[in-house]
């Protein structure tokens, strides 16, 4: 029997109510003491197609989801033809025999259990819609694998209100039930309550971990348009925009998003807008008037996998290149890559503070698979980060006789910030090469100048950022073997780690957050005490790799390459990764 260790999924069509179940039976087992991380995946397509939504739950610290399925809540057929073969040994299968019924034949496996259960029944019984069948199945799976069903009754009556809430709660009391009655002490995956996992952990996605970042770092201004996978960023934010004193926008397009943004920037709000790799090609004028015009916007792009329209619903790791080199011409820009959940929100606190300290764009980088997935970390701190608005002026502080210069030639390359209508400071903002003072100039002099003074401040921001955590190191730091990896792909690495150490391996992994500007010294200091290098990341061409051939100097050993718009499971990994020790 295994205990408070299982993976289990919820398939079936779009429209089903999947990922919303998933994150209740996710939320339930993370209230009951236990460790969990949830992933969904879906097709472009409002109804039909197949969802489905994992849930890995266990005792230990878990990073993404498993390699195989223990337990298959299937809400119609297709679900067990499309994933029988990812379920473990010993593994179980719910379904309902009325329309989701597979023979022996079909199924090709012996070794599975099947649980027949009348989802639909127990529905028309409660007198409710063919939707709730995914919540009489989430009880038949509390009652298999012997979890407190008042855990996930609580958590339900917590999500919806009213009549909607205990139809709901009834539903799950009626699967527990017919599941005790029939199918009792016959599953070996079990669950059981735990006191405690130390702090307090709040279960939310990448997206809504960036959006409160946003709110601590004090954003003011949201806009975008719609694009999957950064859309989620928007549908958080915009039911607090009143409680936190902001403006939420929907634009007519993504050229709109990001003008819109700047300009909200240059009259002093913390701004900020999202989209994914389409969008942002759209936006690269936009952001190259940031760029000229040294205006603070922060810019979180989502990627997913491409080129064009590509797999509009999945991941992909292929834009980071195209982020560090995005718009004409050439002018200073800070990329971030967050890991994790946690990392989504701390991180986004700091490009915000870095954006409006050194008056550049800021590009947080993730994607969909980070995006979209639940993370459970510990309840965010705060206070860790703090509002750094740099160089911003006020009334108070301006008293110079002279006339105000937006782009006064400093030693640092950042000039003293004025907000439009202060008294005394006429603020010239010009997209064309311009003066000190913000006129527009095409004397060679001065446009060596000015492009001088904003590259003078990506030098400063270089050594400011080594003091700031551009790099985590996992495992020993005499490792013989070193994966480098950047973004999402941090979960995979991670578990993978721990099923290599099992075989003796001395390996450790060096996550780069900062793509740009690269963490040199850092990486450096790392690789030089490694005999074997190894890059991990989702795309075709090994981008980090070139990143890093490009500042240091030498090529990674391998490169492990995954780019069909799915995230890396850990097992496939650490095999792929024990094949080049």
């Amino acid at each position: 029997m295994t205990i408070n260790k299982i993976s289990l999924m919820i398939g079936g069509e779009a429209g089903a109510g999947i990922t919303r179940s998933g994150f209740l039976l996710a939320k339930a087992c993370l209230r009951g003491g236990l460790h969990v991380f949830g992933t969904n995946d879906y097709q472009s397509l409002i109804r039909g197609g197949h969802n489905f939504y994992t849930v890995r739950v266990d005792s230990e610290e878990t990073y993404s989801q498993s390699d195989t399925i223990d337990l298959l809540l299937a809400l119609n057929k297709e679900t067990i033809l499309l994933h029988k073969d990812e379920l473990s040994s010993g593994g179980g299968i719910v379904y309902d025999e009325t329309d989701a019924a597979v023979s022996q034949e079909e199924l090709g496996r012996k070794d599975l259990k099947r649980f027949p259960v009348p989802l639909m029944t127990i529905v028309q019984e409660l007198k409710g819609t063919a939707i709730m069948r995914n919540t009489v199945a989430l009880g038949v799976a509390m009652g298999l694998v012997n979890y407190d069903l008042p855990i996930l009754n609580e958590v339900l009556r917590e999500t919806f209100t009213g009549k909607v809430a205990e139809s709901n709660v009834k539903a799950t009391q009626m699967g527990y039930r017919y599941v005790k009655k029939h199918y009792a002490d016959d599953f070996d995956f079990q669950l059981q309550r735990r006191s405690s996992i130390g702090k307090r952990r709040i279960l939310l996605t990448g997206s809504e971990a960036v959006g409160l970042g946003a709110l601590r770092a004090g954003c003011k201004f949201y806009v975008a348009y719609p694009m999957t996978p950064a859309t989620p960023v928007q549908h958080f934010l915009a039911p607090l925009d009143r409680e936190y004193g902001m403006v939420v926008m929907h634009a007519e397009s993504e050229i709109a998003a990001i003008n819109i943004a700047a300009g909200a920037a240059f009259a002093g709000a913390r701004a900020m807008t999202a989209t994914s790799g389409g969008g942002f090609c759209l936006m690269t004028e936009g952001l190259g008037m940031a760029g000229i015009t040294e205006t603070p916007i922060v810019i979180n792009v989502a990627q997913r996998h491409g080129p064009s329209t590509g797999l509009p619903t999945y991941s992909g790791q292929a834009d980071l290149r195209f982020t560090i080199h995005a718009s004409q011409g050439e002018f200073p820009r800070v990329v971030i890559a967050p890991g994790d959940v946690e990392e989504c929100f701390y991180k986004t606190m700091e490009a915000f503070n870095l954006a409006e300290k050194y008056q550049i764009p800021a590009i947080l980088l993730t994607d969909k698979y980070l995006a979209e997935s639940h993370g459970a970390p510990v309840f965010f701190d705060e206070n860790q980060i703090g509002v750094d608005r740099g160089l911003l002026i006020t009334e108070d502080e301006y008293s110079e006789e002279d006339e105000y210069h937006r782009y006064r030639l400093t030693d640092t390359g950042i000039s003293p910030r004025a907000l439009p209508g202060m008294k005394n400071a006429i603020v010239r903002a010009n997209a064309d090469e311009h003066n000190e003072a913000g006129y527009t100039t095409e004397e060679p002099e001065t446009t060596k100048k000015m492009v001088d003074k904003r590259f003078t401040k990506l030098d400063v921001l270089t050594r400011e950022l080594e003091s700031y955590e551009t790099t985590k190191l996992y495992g020993s730091d005499t490792a013989e073997v070193t994966i480098l990896g950047w973004g999402s792909t941090k979960g995979p690495i991670r578990e993978a780690l721990k099923l290599i150490s099992k075989k003796k391996q001395n390996v450790n992994f060096l996550q780069i957050m900062y793509l740009n500007p690269f963490p040199v010294a850092k990486v450096t200091g790392i690789l030089k005490s490694t005999q074997k290098t190894i890059v991990v990341e989702c795309n075709k061409t090994s981008q980090l790799s070139s990143l890093v051939r490009e500042h240091l100097l030498t090529t990674v050993d391998h490169a492990i390459l995954k780019y069909d718009g799915r995230p890396f499971n850990p097992g496939e990994l650490s095999r792929r990764i024990m094949e080049v020790l």
